[in-house]
């Protein structure tokens, strides 16, 4: 069937990594599209920190169309590109921990500390007031959710956020699925102490990844990937 013909929103997973492989353009844009907030938030989830989370999340992406041709569709792609993002993301974080201790064993005085750089989202066509009050919201919101611990943010951020299973969480996080419910109920409860019912409401609009952001992830993805295959 020729290019034109097919129509990418209906091809299987394995289908679309079957294109990949075979360097399909638009293939990569339709995983892109459909899997780049679920693997920012992800990424943000370990690194708290919006650029080395893209940074992440690009990454990840090249070494998983690297190996696109071992995927069997055992799992979802979206589950099977999460666990490969989070496993990237933490060994963005450990080179970024073995990078500090050495700045700090020569007595380097001028390290700037890692800042929070929660992104502001994609405009919304909303009154200027109920968008200044969903950013207050949603600010707060973020800041909560960065303050939990490493070891539940990840499993709060993929089941409350991005609505994976027990079992996928933990197929993702590489962690028994007893340990996923567990971390759950903490992080909610920390959370609780800490916010109004009505503001958790409010979640889902936290950690937008979308728009401009979203399109030019996808490009730089592309892009790298391309002129990969090209050099060879």
């Amino acid at each position: 069937m020729a290019e034109s013909a097919l129509d990418y929103e209906r091809l299987s997973d394995v289908e679309l990594a079957r294109l990949v492989v075979q360097r399909d353009p638009q293939a990569v844009r339709v995983i892109t599209g459909r899997n780049n907030q679920r693997l920012y938030r992800a990424a943000w989830s370990v690194l708290r920190d919006r650029a080395e989370a893209e940074d992440a999340v690009q990454d990840a992406y090249l070494k998983a169309f690297a190996a696109m041709d071992s995927f069997e569709g055992r799992s979802a792609l979206s589950t099977w590109l999460t666990r490969i993002v989070i496993n990237e993301a933490l060994e963005h974080r450990r080179t970024a921990e073995k990078r500090q201790r050495i700045l700090q064993e020569q007595s380097v005085t001028d390290i700037d500390d890692y800042r929070e750089r929660l992104m502001a989202g994609s405009q919304r066509s909303q009154s200027p007031e109920a968008e200044t009050m969903r950013t207050q919201i949603a600010k707060l919101l973020e800041r909560a959710v960065a303050n939990l611990p490493d070891a539940l943010r990840p499993v709060f951020v993929l089941r409350e956020i991005e609505g994976l299973s027990v079992d996928e969480t933990a197929e993702v996080l590489q962690i028994p699925a007893g340990r996923v419910k567990t971390r759950l109920l903490r992080s909610r409860r920390r959370l609780q102490r800490e916010l109004d019912p009505e503001i958790r409401e409010a979640l889902r609009d936290t950690f937008p990844f979308a728009g401009r952001d979203c399109d030019a992830l996808t490009e730089r993805v592309l892009a790298k990937f391309l002129a990969g295959f090209v050099s060879k």
